[in-house]
């Protein structure tokens, strides 16, 4: 009975581990900053929460980007099981609380170096991107 006992503690403590790293919160990143004129830039009063979420969901390419970042924003799409490091979790608000609309809007236009986080400035026009910074920040980015 001891052994089934120490089995099973070793197996949830095992599956707590391999969740929490896979959703980390907070995720440490090295993510190159955002120039300051952009980080400090907000354009989300005027974009279009709706068409975010189409984009987020739908539409963006060449991937969209709940295929990475997961339905929920949680960093646990389809695709970014496969990533390392894992997808940004919208949800940690530790870690979201320091990047700013502007860092964003960025990184969805120029990718991230060292991530799965592809540049979408080539497929996506600059009001889309502010778009769909709006539709992640309002979401779930508290």
């Amino acid at each position: 009975m001891k052994r089934y006992g120490i089995i099973l503690t070793t197996t949830i403590i095992s599956l707590a581990f391999a969740a929490s790293s896979w959703a980390a919160c907070p995720q440490p990143r090295k993510t190159k900053a955002a120039p300051a004129n952009i980080a400090s830039k907000d354009m989300t009063a005027k974009a279009n929460l709706a068409n975010g979420k189409k984009l987020y969901n739908k539409s963006a390419k060449p991937l969209a980007c709940k295929m990475c970042h997961g339905d929920k924003g949680d960093g646990m799409g389809k695709l970014g099981k496969a990533l390392k490091p894992n997808p940004r979790n919208f949800t940690c608000s530790e870690t979201m609380k320091n990047v700013s609309a502007g860092q964003m809007f960025w990184v969805i236009k120029n990718g991230s170096a060292g991530t799965g986080m592809a540049a979408h400035g080539k497929t996506l026009k600059d009001k889309e991107i502010w778009d769909v910074v709006k539709y992640v920040r309002e979401s779930w980015v508290h």
